[in-house]
């Protein structure tokens, strides 16, 4: 196999059933590895939906969100309101509060997205991800893929029907005969626009209502610059940070736009038996 994924892709694999798609989204993501050969530059944070997500826990699908948040280091209250968040975009049937074991294919399936979306991921890998969703969660499920990459992130997904990867797909790999090959051109898509948006505590005596910056849709990369917060934000979500940062009592020292945009380049060349 020879593949190569880059910021702002949104590719599919093709293949036959067998043919083993689920196999290199699981050495994509580190979970198994190549007979030989190597993975090269593996980001940092990826988001991993399986094709099958075990549902049979008593817990709840939001305290299920919560751990996997902290585990990911987020706060317990961060987390949650993550979780809550995205639920509510996917309308989990049976409430927050639904036991996972009780959760229909379908519905485990939100869960399983929302779990893998808690922390915006430099590279989300879906393996059949429509598989059991209602039509409603497709269009949502669209516009994850679409604000991951929107993000500077890529994404990787699997399914049987043309139509999908045609639709959702800037590019495509086919595995037939044990081989991976570029189906029909790799288009790759463009990276993103950014700004850099510099953020200050108001003056003496209004305190700021502190807010994690990062899991904020748009928001690729933050830091601390003495007294500031500094922000690097897809120039499309702008507005809404911008926004989020004035209700909740920050000022805004600047706005500009960058040409420095986080990228990564990975690579997966070798063979697997």
């Amino acid at each position: 196999m020879d593949m190569e994924v880059t910021t702002g892709d949104v590719l599919a694999v093709v293949g036959s059933n067998g043919s083993g798609k689920s196999t290199l989204l699981r050495i994509l993501v580190g979970l198994s590895q190549p007979t030989t050969g190597s993975v090269s530059g593996r980001p940092p944070r990826i988001g991993y939906v399986p094709d099958r997500f075990t549902v049979h826990d008593r817990i709840s699908a939001i305290s299920y969100l919560t751990r996997m948040g902290r585990i990911r280091g987020l706060s317990a209250s961060a987390a949650r309101a993550r979780g809550h968040h995205l639920l509510e975009r996917l309308s989990l049937v049976g409430g927050r509060n639904a036991p996972l074991r009780t959760l229909s294919k379908g519905n485990a399936q939100k869960v399983a997205l929302a779990q893998a979306l808690l922390i915006p991921p430099d590279l989300l890998v879906l393996d059949e991800p429509w598989s059991g969703l209602d039509v409603s969660a497709h269009g949502v499920l669209a516009e994850f893929i679409d604000e991951v990459a929107a993000q500077g992130g890529a994404v990787v997904f699997t399914d049987h029907r043309e139509a999908i990867t045609e639709t959702h797909a800037r590019g495509a790999y086919n595995i037939n005969d044990g081989r991976v090959t570029a189906h029909g051109g790799q288009h790759t898509g463009s990276r993103p626009s950014m700004t850099e948006l510099v953020l200050t505590a108001p003056p003496t005596g209004v305190t700021p209502i502190e807010v994690n910056w990062s899991v904020l849709p748009g928001v690729t990369g933050t830091a601390q610059r003495g007294g500031e917060v500094v922000l690097r934000v897809t120039r499309e979500h702008s507005d809404a940070v911008l926004q989020t940062a004035l209700q909740h009592r920050w000022s805004v020292a600047s706005l500009t736009g960058t040409a420095d945009e986080r990228s990564f380049r990975g690579d997966v060349r070798g063979t697997t038996r």
